[in-house]
């Protein structure tokens, strides 16, 4: 799997914080690394291109797949990493899942499928594409012909996905979706677990949960190794993985500068801070 940590890290996937620069994350908390796995489409404009791409064909999901299926195929012809990191996704489902027990192969909106597509063609599954309102359409493999997803009563599913964290796309979306539909998820493939729970719960669900890189403490020795974090950022990376909340708090305790200047700061920046002060993220009100 070391080809695709170095994928992740060479187009930015995986980014770490400058030293005591965390992140500012959507939800208003920080944290020292940020990850866009869909970037190892090839670069972060191929992917953002994609994204833009699927968000304008959202508004018709029976011609969508097709679509989706045409630019994929198309950056796995040209480009060498996603070609490679597609291969050695598939290689490793070989591995671990008894694929001729697989009807189909899903993926949700939106970065599945990133790489739910592409296996699904590969494998010659037909696909369904989940969408957020929990509808679903079939594709046959070769995405020539999409209709509405219907009674698929029995059938077993691999869901390819390009992240899994806390499961909650899983549990709210994907799980439901294709139950929804007579069927069940039996296997999960993901390129990146950032080992924050989500496995542990679609196993409770019997769900197999695979992943080709997992967020711990090798892959942070893996990137002082490579000179990309030095100890200090590493050491803020593991207790972080250790326990995310106290290690953020306490950096904010001994760094009170941190919330003001970004009160400070651009827009976006400044709505994060306000949703932290504001809902005291951080328990910082008891100090």
């Amino acid at each position: 799997m070391n080809d695709i940590v170095s994928y992740l890290f060479n187009t930015n996937a995986i980014r770490f914080c400058e030293e005591n620069k965390p992140f500012w994350y959507t939800s208003g908390k920080i944290g020292p690394y940020f990850i866009n796995t869909h970037f190892v489409y090839g670069d972060e404009e191929d992917a953002v291109n994609l994204l833009s791409y699927i968000d304008e064909a959202l508004a018709n999901h029976e011609t969508l797949p097709k679509k989706v299926f045409e630019k994929v195929y198309k950056q796995y012809q040209e480009n060498e990493i996603y070609k490679n990191v597609i291969n050695i996704m598939k290689k490793y489902i070989e591995e671990n899942v008894d694929m001729n027990s697989i009807d189909y192969i899903s993926g949700g909106e939106r970065r599945d499928w990133f790489f739910s597509n592409m296996l699904a063609y590969l494998f010659k599954k037909p696909h369904i594409s989940i969408y957020k309102d929990l509808s679903a359409v079939v594709s046959d493999s070769n995405f020539e012909e999409t209709k509405k997803a219907e009674n698929i009563e029995g059938k077993k599913v691999l869901h390819i996905a390009d992240l899994i964290t806390v499961a909650s796309s899983y549990i709210r979306a994907w799980i439901p979706a294709i139950e929804n539909l007579g069927a069940k998820v039996v296997a999960s493939c993901v390129v990146v677990d950032r080992m924050q729970g989500g496995k542990e719960r679609i196993e409770e669900k019997g769900v197999k949960s695979l992943s080709l890189v997992q967020v711990d403490k090798s892959l942070f020795k893996e990137a002082l190794k490579l000179n990309i974090i030095n100890e200090n950022q590493e050491k803020m990376l593991e207790g972080f993985f250790e326990n995310p909340d106290e290690t953020m708090r306490n950096f904010l305790i001994e760094h009170p500068e941190f919330i003001e200047n970004a009160l400070n700061a651009d827009e976006k920046t400044k709505k994060r801070a306000k949703l932290l002060v504001e809902q005291d993220l951080y328990n910082l009100n008891k100090i």
